[in-house]
């Protein structure tokens, strides 16, 4: 198959045909777009041609609504009309349709893009399981193209853009029996679609692959570039993570799957989807499309890097395996466990004491989110006098204490020192390709103590040192500084390429630092974004066994981050995980002010998956990985969920929160918040 990015050590920008919205251009040279969606009742026009208003202020680009029925897509003729007296003509607007292709060629009318869904555009979704021969499969497709083409040939005939954008919830009963819940799935719904319009002649086409499972949409997405490509299909993608939830996991989760993306060179348009007014979704939009495109800059004036193939199928996650170290007592590191979480601390040893506070405030605000692993700098050999007096308070809070070791160290100050089994230890030593000898004297230090070492080094210096580590059972490898001629993302995957082919198996310590930053700037906001972004495609490539981020001053904030990337990038869960859709005018209760309960109500539950969704679009589907939903089934009525099966239908919503609890209760994952989580 082919690669479905230009470089992967690179950031280049995929080439796409340029799809024009109305009188903006989408993919080719012009700039990332940023999208929302109004939350309105669309028939509302007064209130719906509000928010696009005020969504055009934010700096919307474009703006998209939902037309559930013929009723509201008429209404989309009055809300254009209403947006373009009031100065927005040049803002196209794009209609969300599911299930009726009736309303679908009433919309296309008044608006300059119709978004169709795959898995729901007549088609039917009963989880329903059915054995098809080839002959019936051929006459289902003739049925969609049967279905599908007047919106088509409507499009052409108007001059408008239409989206083909598959949900991961949302595929039909008939992929769903031929290729899984998969983003192969997900990927041939979509080119079945691509097919239709192309006997028309017709490209005016942008595709997104949209799931809220970060892993599964990155997946969905790079396996459908490489499959578009093959097919001569080189039309613009529309990113987003869809049902992210609210807040900071929310923005993690984005950040994670759409940078993930944009790290190669992926995107045209994009929507960061929030379960908040629609307008806050916009500036984190902009921010990740900022990114992107001074990456791409940045890129362009790189040498291309000459590699082999990788080692890593980047069209199927598999996690790196890796030697089975201990990180301090009941705490080990291999491929079967959590990544742990290793947080800097920014002060000198020389406030040792101070530091101790700093980690034991941090655990009484995070509970179980705890600091694993605590960095700290060692400069000079006095130095090691306030290591030994640390640990002996910090002892029995942490698991590991992470000493990196600077030039004023000597090896016979570290030989000499009380390496205890207070805690682990691990060193951190940067090496160069010339620093063999340097190495081996680390190496039989560590060994003779016990100690881990962790050896910073970029992939060319740890290629030229592998007859040195080759063998080595004590080793975490990590990197600190990019490469000159990659991006950092770039940078980790040969590194982790290295590790795979020459076969070194130890652990991968992914260490966000300010090298690694495309914008500097401030603000944990921002800083939120950039470690995600970074973190995101490493996890995806199954690299990553311990993480830090080192970019954040607050010792309990930075590791609340850590362990909200691990969650938001599915590779450990600390707490509660919500799936909640980001509202529309289909949306049958209040999103935010429910989730916003559900949250208070079942937040102390480790481990579990609630969604919340607004109406059943994509529902069941979406809460496919989740334990529980909490789904609007009618206005003022709730449907409840166990997995994909509804088990209580119609609960009026002032019952709906207690009857979750207990539905929750009933399947054995309820526990009591403790008293002082109810205080708080």
């Amino acid at each position: 198959m082919r690669l479905y990015c230009q470089s992967r050590f690179q950031a280049l920008r995929r080439p796409t045909s340029e799809v024009k919205v109305g009188p903006v251009g989408v993919g080719a040279n012009n700039p990332i777009r940023v999208q929302s969606m109004t939350t309105s009742l669309t028939q509302d026009v007064a209130a719906t041609v509000k928010q696009c208003i005020r969504l055009a202020e934010a700096g919307c680009e474009i703006v998209r609504i939902t037309a559930p029925n013929k009723a509201a897509a008429q209404a989309l003729k009055d809300i254009r009309e209403g947006f373009t007296a009031a100065g927005f003509g040049n803002i196209p607007l794009v209609a969300d349709i599911h299930f009726l292709p009736n309303a679908a060629m009433v919309a296309i009318e008044h608006v300059e893009k119709v978004r169709v869904n795959p898995g729901n555009y007549a088609d039917k979704k009963k989880f329903a399981v059915k054995e098809y021969t080839d002959s019936e499969y051929d006459s289902e497709l003739q049925r969609l193209h049967e279905a599908f083409s007047p919106l088509v040939k409507r499009a052409k005939e108007l001059g408008r853009a239409l989206r083909i954008g598959t949900n991961h919830g949302s595929l039909s009963d008939r992929i769903m029996n031929r290729y899984g819940d998969s983003p192969l799935g997900m990927v041939e719904s979509a080119l079945e679609f691509m097919r239709i319009a192309d006997d028309h002649n017709f490209r005016d086409i942008i595709v997104s692959m949209k799931a809220s499972n970060t892993k599964v949409m990155i997946e969905a997405y790079r396996l459908a570039t490489a499959r578009m490509d093959e097919a001569g299909f080189n039309y613009p993608l529309h990113l987003g993570v869809t049902e992210a939830g609210d807040g900071e996991d929310a923005r993690i989760k984005s950040a994670i799957g759409i940078g993930a993306l944009l790290y190669d060179g992926l995107g045209d348009t994009i929507r960061v989807s929030l379960t908040e007014d629609p307008w806050y979704e916009v500036p984190v939009a902009r921010d990740l499309a900022d990114r992107a495109h001074a990456l791409w800059e940045n890129s362009k004036n790189l040498p291309a890097p000459e590699r082999e193939p990788e080692a890593v199928n980047p069209y199927e996650y598999r996690r790196r395996e890796v030697v089975n170290l201990s990180f301090g007592e009941d705490c080990p590191i291999n491929a079967l466990e959590p990544p742990r979480v290793i947080a800097p601390s920014h002060r000198p040893l020389s406030e040792h004491a101070q530091i101790t506070k700093d980690v034991l405030a941090a655990h009484k605000v995070l509970k179980d989110a705890r600091i694993e692993g605590l960095l700290v700098q060692v400069k000079q050999d006095t130095d090691l006098i306030h290591l030994l007096s640390l640990q002996k308070t910090l002892a029995p809070a942490i698991k590991t204490l992470v000493a990196e070791i600077g030039e004023g160290v000597t090896t016979a100050a570290l030989d000499a020192f009380d390496w205890n089994d207070r805690c682990g230890w691990m060193l951190v030593k940067r090496f160069g390709a010339g620093d063999t000898e340097s190495l081996k004297s680390f190496l039989s230090l560590t060994q003779s103590h016990g100690l881990l070492l962790a050896v910073d080094a970029d992939a060319a210096t740890v290629s030229a040192l592998n007859d040195t580590l080759a063998g080595q059972e004590n080793v975490v490898h990590t990197l600190s500084a990019p490469d000159a001629s990659t991006h950092p993302v770039g940078a980790i995957r040969a590194l982790g390429d290295v590790l795979l082919k020459k076969n070194l198996r130890g652990p991968l310590w992914l260490r966000m630092r300010g090298d690694f930053e495309i914008l500097h700037q401030e603000g944990f906001g921002r800083q939120l974004l950039e470690a995600a972004m970074y973190t995101g495609p490493a996890f995806a490539d199954g690299f990553g066994d311990l993480l830090s981020i080192d970019t954040v001053d607050d010792l309990a904030r930075c590791t609340a981050l850590a362990y909200n990337i691990l969650q938001g990038a599915r590779m450990r869960t600390v707490k509660t995980e919500y799936v909640a859709c980001p509202s529309c005018g289909r949306t049958l209760f209040d999103l935010q002010e429910v989730t916003g309960r559900i949250k208070a109500r079942t937040g102390h539950l480790k481990g579990v998956t609630i969604a919340v969704m607004g109406c059943i679009v994509n529902g069941p589907g979406e809460m496919a990985d989740a334990d529980f939903g909490y789904v609007g089934g009618a206005p003022a009525k709730i449907n409840l969920y166990v997995g994909k099966e509804c088990v209580e239908v119609g609960i009026p919503e002032a019952e709906a929160l207690d009857r979750l609890v207990d539905l929750i209760r009933s399947h054995g994952k309820w526990v009591e918040p403790e008293p002082e989580e109810v205080e708080a």
